[in-house]
């Protein structure tokens, strides 16, 4: 891999002030987000599709459109899982050409938040810091912990106090610092700003933010790549912060930018969120860019049940942009969306994944989504952790006799 950076600066995503590369992520003129800026004609110079195809399977292998100045030191077995074309799951919801983008068995925690932390945790130890924290609605703190556990950091894990117990055990597991807060992730994510302030530590999504949110991109890269160096029709992806989806975006607009795909058309993002916390769809289906922050949020999908999502505008504009859609979905539709993504196509999603399944389902009826477009549908997490929600949904059978007659009877 090349050594070389091509990032320039941190730029404020509103006036476009530049900052150092260091831990900021607020403009100190308009309070805007910070993001990367790239020397993207140096990047075209370097890397290409033979480059790519040559490296080893993992984010890593797009190092130069990575927010890194020097190798990278965690996650390196993370990314690059499958693309799945979902044929059985096309016929049930009656379209001929869909895909699974499954992040359901990402290395190491089962999810896509381990992309992000392998890129926020490179960056954090080239900052020179020894502590890791952040605020998680789940698999984000499982990703924290175990990345932090492999690079030998301390690591500290907020999480609302009434998470799954599920995610709860797979941060635990891992031996952090876990604390547990009475109130909704948008309480806990205040306090991580508020503990930022004065303890020097990487707080992944705070002051590390802008670097973390990069590692998103290599969802969208690995899409275009997998599909044959090609953008898709149309992407379907959960909403809670609102970061994957414009991060999708972008990793679409920077491989056209770079010749590095065959553009199609313009790929159109549709945004799924839960009905019981659903305010970038709300403001998608309103027309309109200012989000309505939901003060309680009430739905089974807790990993995206953030009220006052940190990109909701941008990624209503980035929805908006591109010709797509939203939806938010009922807790029944996500149970049923769970269930049918797994007994067409055999892939066990989380909650999240089944809203990303029941949105599309809605999409597909509505006609938002042709029935013969290629389509991309991102599952971003693995339900064996979050399976509170299917028990009563999947009742056991009773149990029989060990007798031939009584399984006859069942058969």
């Amino acid at each position: 891999m090349s050594p070389v950076s091509f990032v320039q600066a941190l730029q404020c995503k509103e006036c476009k002030k530049q900052y150092p590369k260091e831990a900021l992520h607020v403009c100190e003129d308009c309070f805007g987000p910070l993001e990367v800026a790239y020397d993207y004609e140096g990047i075209k110079r370097v890397l290409s599709r033979e480059v790519i195809e040559k490296r080893a399977e993992s984010l890593w292998r797009y190092r130069e459109l990575l927010p890194i100045d020097g190798e990278p030191t965690v996650g390196l077995n993370a990314g690059y899982t499958p693309l799945l074309r979902a044929r059985r799951l096309g016929e049930a919801l009656g379209h001929k050409n869909l895909w699974i983008k499954n992040d359901a068995v990402s290395c190491p925690t089962l999810s896509f938040k381990d992309r992000v932390v392998a890129v926020a945790l490179t960056k954090a130890k080239e900052l020179g810091f020894d502590t890791v924290a952040c605020a998680s609605t789940g698999n984000l703190g499982n990703s924290t912990a175990a990345n932090a556990a492999q690079a030998g950091l301390r690591c500290y894990v907020l999480i609302p106090h009434d998470l799954e117990s599920g995610k709860v055990l797979g941060t635990l597991v891992y031996a952090p610092h876990l604390v547990r807060v009475n109130g909704t992730y948008d309480d806990v994510n205040r306090l991580c700003s508020e503990i930022a302030d004065r303890h020097r530590w990487a707080f992944v999504n705070v002051n590390i933010r802008p670097y973390y949110a990069e590692g998103s991109k290599s969802y969208g890269y690995e899409i275009q790549e997998q599909l044959g160096w090609r953008t898709p029709a149309h992407v379907v992806v959960p909403m809670a912060s609102g970061s994957l989806l414009t991060k999708i975006g972008k990793s679409i607009e920077e491989f056209v930018k770079l010749g590095l795909v065959e553009a199609r058309g313009t790929t159109r993002l549709h945004g799924a969120q839960a009905a019981g916390c659903g305010p970038i769809a709300e403001a998608v289906l309103a027309g309109r860019d200012a989000i309505r922050p939901v003060k309680k949020p009430n739905t089974i999908a807790k990993s995206l049940a953030i009220g006052n999502p940190a990109d909701g505008p941008y990624a209503a504009q980035a929805i908006r942009a591109s010709g797509g859609s939203a939806a938010a979905v009922s807790d029944e539709e996500i149970i049923e969306g769970i269930k049918l993504l797994a007994s067409t196509e055999g892939i066990f999603t989380e909650t999240a994944g089944g809203v990303t399944i029941a949105t599309a389902r809605r999409l597909i009826a509505e006609g938002k989504i042709p029935a013969d477009e290629e389509t991309v549908l991102c599952i971003t997490g693995n339900g064996l952790k979050t399976q509170e929600p299917l028990v009563d949904a999947l009742p056991l059978p009773p149990p029989i006799a060990p007798r031939i007659d009584e399984f006859e009877k069942v058969l």
